[in-house]
């Protein structure tokens, strides 16, 4: 449909479709925003030593950490490599550091503000990276399926879990009532944890960390698990279906994980005699059944660590992870195939290259301070206490 003809029907674009046009800006998203500033060309040839040269610049007042998921352009000025929750742990242990730059997506830096003292300063190099995950729960969405359980009767047996990506807002609505965060390595400790407090769980947003979770490491069914649908009418679910239900999962994935099927996992086993396939749980419940070993990013790669020289491994996860983990582990023999023929980075992960990082170095080191994520202090104290409950997890 052409502008013309929307006008002639008086058709409004929404909201949502605009922002994802790039013609409205909304800071609180994990879509994010557009960049400001003047990005250095990405043919610069001199990006590496502008970076190195900001860098140094700066000396102990930044702090960068790298995502295992960035490419690695990106990752070689990282001080510290890990997944979400260890990098934002590892900033709230530099204290001394006045700004954090955080080569990872929005969710992330939200947590490493809330972990991060109030003199520290995080910085996102491009707003606009998000996480489509994340995205797929809002704090508007989650507060009407709490309305829908209260309607059903079961709101007062239901703990919240909500997986580490996730807004700051669904954070805080976790720690607000009563629940917990986890992530791909604890989810059975957080689960275990919120059975002893109630009956049910509403687990957020990844449906099948949480399904692959309760069904594959804590011994139930599949018909103990029913998907909310926030798009549809009370989530699509009956009040019946809701009592009888144990988990109660949200309908969000990840975009990358999303991608594997049962179809990858035998092509690759013909293809390749004797590999062994490893997942992340944010595959596909029939993904993680047919898989050899499954567990979070650090697990992936301790395995690979420990396994012998001449193994043949086919790696569900992210794109930028697997060709590191190949190029690592090839001179001791390690054969190391991403495990699906279609490439799959995480496109928004992505988004943050050398170019915004040069920016939002060279920024930091002439005294301006850029694209700062700064969550409210409500949500802060909320959503600070969902994450301390996880901390405190046996």
């Amino acid at each position: 449909m052409t502008t013309a003809q929307a006008q002639e029907l008086d058709v409004q674009p929404t909201p949502l479709a605009l922002l994802l046009l790039g013609r409205e800006a909304d800071p609180t998203s994990e879509r994010g925003v557009e960049c400001p500033g003047d990005l250095p060309s990405p043919s610069d040839p001199d990006l590496v030593e502008r970076a190195r040269a900001a860098k140094e610049k700066l000396g102990d007042k930044v702090f960068v950490l790298g995502h295992h998921y960035q490419r690695d352009e990106v990752i070689q000025f990282a001080d510290v490599t890990g997944d979400s929750f260890k990098l934002a742990r590892d900033a709230a242990a530099r204290p001394e550091a006045e700004y954090i730059v955080f080569c990872g997506v929005h969710f992330m830096a939200e947590s490493a503000d809330i972990l991060t003292s109030d003199d520290q300063k995080v910085v996102l190099p491009d707003l606009a990276a998000g996480c489509s995950m994340a995205d797929m729960a809002t704090a508007e969405q989650v507060a009407e399926c709490w309305d829908v359980l209260t309607e059903a009767g079961i709101a007062e047996q239901v703990v919240p879990v909500s997986y580490m990506n996730s807004s700051a807002d669904i954070k805080a609505f976790t720690g607000k009532h009563g629940g917990t965060i986890c992530t791909s390595s604890n989810a059975k400790r957080a689960l275990d944890w919120a059975f002893e407090q109630g009956e049910k769980v509403l687990f957020l947003p990844d449906q099948h960390l949480g399904r692959n979770t309760a069904v594959r490491d804590m011994g139930m069914s599949l018909e103990d698990c029913v998907v909310y649908n926030p798009h549809k009418p009370n989530g699509g679910l009956t009040a019946e279906e809701l009592r009888a239900a144990k988990m109660i999962l949200w309908r969000g994935h990840c975009s990358v994980h999303g991608r594997f099927s049962l179809d990858s996992v035998d092509d690759v086993r013909r293809r390749i005699p004797g590999v062994n396939v490893l997942v992340h749980p944010e595959c596909k419940h029939e993904v993680v059944a047919a898989a050899d070993y499954v567990g979070s990013t650090e697990y992936i790669i301790k395995t690979l660590e420990a396994a012998p020289a001449g193994s043949k491994w086919a790696i569900g996860t992210e794109l930028n992870l697997v060709r590191r983990l190949a190029n690592r582990f090839a001179p001791e023999g390690k054969e190391i195939v991403f495990l699906d023929k279609t490439v799959c980075f995480c496109s928004t992960m992505n988004r943050i290259d050398l170019p915004h990082l040069v920016w939002a170095l060279e920024s930091l080191a002439e005294g301006n301070l850029v694209n700062r994520i700064e969550v409210d202090k409500e949500t802060e104290a909320f959503a600070k206490l969902a994450l301390e409950r996880m901390l405190a997890l046996p």
